[in-house]
């Protein structure tokens, strides 16, 4: 397991990379979050936070997309197996079409290989879009 498979890890990681340098009393204080708590939250003894929060995170620690949606993941992921990342369920319960999108690929079972074409089409269309 890498060293940023848990959120943890990886927030610490990102954390300690930041320019100038972020200490966890100050990451707390900007986010208005007790230093103990985000400690707990680094070494995995407190579950990462939601939301609004997980956004301001990643303003703070200026994150790029990738690490941002990493980032969301990883916070899921200390919820449970179930959790669907922070910054999904709006857009989801939102957009019809992305509703229907993701029932038709539960129905019939979509293969890595086809959600993997369809990523890479609406990348190609971001790219055109200068997204």
């Amino acid at each position: 397991m890498d060293t940023e498979d848990t959120f943890g890890a990886f927030l610490r990681k990102k954390r300690l990379e930041t320019a100038p340098y972020i200490s966890l009393r100050e990451l707390g204080r900007q986010l208005k979050l007790s230093p103990v708590y985000m400690s707990d939250v680094e070494t995995g003894r407190e579950y990462a936070p939601k939301g609004e929060i997980l956004t301001n995170i990643a303003n703070i620690l200026n994150l790029n997309k990738e690490d941002r949606d990493l980032m969301f993941d990883l916070a899921a992921k200390t919820r449970s197996r179930d959790t669907v990342p922070a910054d999904l369920p709006e857009y989801i319960t939102s957009n019809e079409y992305a509703k229907i999108a993701l029932r038709v690929a539960k129905d019939v079972d979509a293969t890595d290989t086809e959600w993997q074409e369809f990523i890479d089409k609406l990348k190609k269309r971001g790219e055109q879009e200068g997204k």
